[in-house]
């Protein structure tokens, strides 16, 4: 029976005050998608941070002739000097964080690779000669890179230590930063939301004052009174949630999976199943927004 009244009060609630309860609907679900597109952004960068970390390599640059460098003062990095190198990385103190096997790239080979980037001879007048030999270390922890680089930096023979990551850097800066202003987004949809369902509430305890007043007389409980209110905004807060979970769930399988994975296949993308991991905390975000909402909307309008 108090089930039933429950249920019948929040009904009642809902279409009294149904397009509030649609703005809320609304705002949440805005305010969600945000959230849930915040989180998802990050999980993508640490995946292409796993996946291309995992790919890059360091590049041990070896003296050439010439060289202005003053650790290249004594000339072209000598056969033995090669061997030391190799060494420190195939047996020395770090090599159980390099990658076997370590390769090595004459000049020869770096020239006939540098002549398929140059495809228009901008730069015909370049030889062999004026390339650099190098060692091409793929590391098992790519976090690792300046303990390898400050074993060989410094060896004799040894121009420059290069770190491919290098080359990823502003990008993942730059989804960082999209995920930072996602966020902020969010926070200010959520404000949003607390204070639309607030007044959601508020408008709903007005509305029904004269009944108010009756449960309050005949004895009914705080909370009895107070429930059918909270779960007003609950209801319409899940409607939104769901709503966001949805929506991430399609903009993934169709934009990411579908369009993008055809498009640039070799890109670790997040699927559909991350959307199913998410979409429930939203769920309980959107339950605990409105519980606080209405707790600080009810102890005014249905006081005992």
């Amino acid at each position: 029976m108090r089930l039933r009244f429950i249920l019948g009060e929040v009904m009642n609630g809902l279409r009294r005050n149904a397009t509030m309860a649609l703005s809320v609907v609304l705002v949440t679900f805005v305010s969600l998608t945000f959230v849930g597109a915040a989180v998802l952004t990050q999980m993508q960068v640490d995946n292409l941070r796993a996946d291309w970390y995992g790919r890059v390599e360091v590049s041990v640059f070896l003296c050439p002739e010439q060289s202005p460098d003053i650790q290249c003062a004594t000339g072209l990095a000598t056969p033995a000097q090669e061997a030391a190198i190799r060494d420190v990385l195939e047996n020395g103190a770090v090599s159980s964080l390099v990658q076997k096997p370590v390769y090595y790239e004459s000049r020869d080979e770096a020239f006939e690779k540098f002549k398929e980037y140059d495809a228009d001879n901008t730069y015909a007048t370049l030889t062999a000669d004026q390339m650099q030999a190098s060692f091409r270390v793929k590391l098992t922890d790519p976090e690792q890179f300046e303990v390898v680089a400050d074993a060989v930096r410094g060896m004799s023979g040894v121009d420059v230590v290069r770190d491919q990551r290098e080359i990823f850097s502003g990008l993942f800066s730059l989804l960082n930063a999209l995920t930072v202003v996602a966020a902020g987004l969010a926070a200010v949809m959520l404000l949003a939301a607390v204070l639309l369902i607030t007044t959601t509430i508020r408008l709903s305890a007005m509305s029904r004052k004269r009944e108010t007043n009756i449960m309050r007389m005949v004895g009914s409980s705080r909370g009895l009174i107070q429930l059918p209110f909270m779960l007003e905004g609950a209801v319409a807060a899940t409607l939104g949630a769901v709503m966001a979970g949805a929506g991430l769930w399609l903009a993934v399988r169709y934009v990411m999976e579908d369009w993008l994975r055809q498009s640039v296949p070799y890109v670790d993308y997040i699927r559909g199943s991350d959307v199913l991991m998410v979409a429930p905390w939203l769920v309980v975000a959107a339950v605990a927004l409105a519980i606080v909402a209405s707790l600080a909307t009810l102890g005014r309008y249905t006081r005992a």
